[in-house]
Formats: structure tokens, C-alpha cells, sequence
């Protein structure tokens, strides 16, 4: 039965992290309320759920995803793009040592969870503002012994790589060509979203199950069409914090 860390949300939410998404008026209590109906979507799905307290310090610590990488032999601690969000790893790495042999990325190297995508053996790393070349050298130092390749990937007009790109399967991606070119992921069938719904990449893989934000009904259409099992959640408090479905778990 996979495993999925969560955090609860902090009060400072508002205070968030932003880079491509205008700052609006964020409902914390709403959000929260969100976040728990996505909480018990994964359990749903056959998740073990595990919460971590709200960091109220940390405006964006509800973003587990971006403080970890995890693959079946290890887990990588980032260190996150964004210095206000060094804090957030500690009582992650806490949890991931139950389960997994733990190595971190040091500086000067940066990268974020949310930059990487895992495909079977090989990882995409998002050439992004929140990770460096440094630290995507570090990634793959660390997880070569394990036979993973580790592959940069440059993106465009997005925060991270998994808000233009996700897997849906071992052999499909669903993709925004705005923002990241087709060329890398030639081996897979790729599914574009909606052009009407620009942020619609970001999608959970949970087994044969897939998880997304009820925000893209012709997306999910298309995945539906393609004969994806599809469960949506309202996540609309936590996308005003430049948040989606995959940066709210860890999930091994």
C-alpha cells in the first residue's frame, strides 16, 4: 500500500511564494478544508495517509512535494530554490528515515521536488529558476549507483517541470506545449491539455489511478477519452498559492 506524506496547511498561506501566478486573496479556512478532502481522495485511492503538522512559519510548507526526492532505494533531500523554504525539510526527513536511507543536496546545488519527474528508471529535472545545474549533478551523482538516469530539461513561462508535464502511465505524459517543448518525451504517447485550460498539466499518479483538480473538465475529458480512471478534488485555494495536485504529497 503506498504511502503519502502530507502537512497541513499553515495560517501564513497567504504569504506565500509566487512567481508566475498574480497574487489574489487567498481563503485559509477554505483551503484547508481542501486540503483535507484532498487527504481523503488518496486515501481513497489506497493511500496510507500521513499528516504532518502546519508550519505556521511557512507559508508554503503545505507543499511537501518540493523538500524531497524519492525513489525506491533512497530519498534525496532538496534544497529548495527559494530561501524561505530551506526550514521545511527537518521533520521531513524525520518521516522518509522510517522508510528510506536518506542523502541531501548541499549547496550551492538548488532543486525542488516539483522539478522532477520520475518515469520508471529515468528522472526529468526542470531547468527552472528553483533548480540549478549544481544541484541536478548532485541528483544524479546520487542516484547513479541505483541505475537511474538523470536527465536536465528546459522549460518555459511555468514555476516547475511537473506544471508542464506529468505521467499518466509508464508509456504516456500529459503535456503543456506552451511551456516545454515535445522533443524529450518522444519515447511516450503524449496527451496535450486543453489549450482553454493552461494549467491543467499537474496530475497524480496514484497506481492506474489518476488524481487532478476539478478546475479542467476538457482535460480531464481527453483522459477519460484516452481510458484513464480520473478522481478530481477542489483545489482552488491552494492554485491561488501556485499549488497543484502532485506538490501537496510525497508519495512512496
Amino acid at each position: 500500500m503506498p504511502i503519502a506524506i502530507t502537512r497541513e496547511v499553515s495560517s501564513s498561506l497567504a504569504d506565500c511564494q509566487l512567481s508566475f501566478v498574480d497574487r489574489s486573496p487567498i481563503d485559509v479556512a477554505r483551503a484547508n478544508e481542501q486540503h483535507r478532502a484532498y487527504q481523503r481522495l488518496l486515501s481513497s485511492l489506497g493511500c496510507t495517509v500521513l499528516s504532518l503538522d502546519a508550519e505556521p512559519e511557512l507559508p508554503d510548507a503545505v507543499f511537501v512535494e518540493d523538500v524531497a526526492v524519492v525513489v525506491d532505494e533512497l530519498a534525496v533531500m532538496t534544497r529548495p530554490g527559494a530561501p524561505s523554504r530551506r526550514g521545511e525539510g527537518a521533520s521531513v526527513a524525520q518521516v522518509l528515515a522510517r522508510h528510506r536511507p536518506v542523502q541531501a543536496i548541499e549547496a550551492p546545488g538548488t532543486l525542488d521536488g516539483g522539478d522532477v519527474l520520475r518515469i520508471g528508471r529515468r528522472l526529468y529535472v526542470g531547468e527552472s529558476a528553483r533548480s540549478n545545474p549544481e544541484g541536478i549533478a548532485q541528483l544524479c551523482a546520487l542516484l547513479a549507483p541505483f541505475g537511474y538516469q538523470v536527465q536536465g530539461v528546459a522549460i518555459r513561462g511555468c514555476l516547475h517541470l511537473k506544471s508542464a508535464v506529468t505521467a499518466l502511465s509508464d508509456d504516456t505524459v500529459l503535456l503543456q506545449p506552451a511551456w516545454i517543448d515535445r522533443e524529450p518525451f518522444t519515447d511516450y504517447r503524449i496527451i496535450e491539455v486543453d489549450p482553454a485550460e493552461e494549467h491543467a498539466a499537474n496530475v497524480l499518479r496514484i497506481g492506474s489511478a489518476l488524481l487532478m483538480p476539478d478546475s479542467f473538465p476538457l482535460t480531464r475529458q481527453r483522459l477519460l477519452d484516452a481510458g484513464f480512471e480520473v478522481s478530481t478534488v477542489d483545489v482552488s485555494e491552494l492554485q491561488k498559492a501556485e499549488g497543484a495536485v502532485t506538490c501537496c504529497s510525497i508519495v512512496l
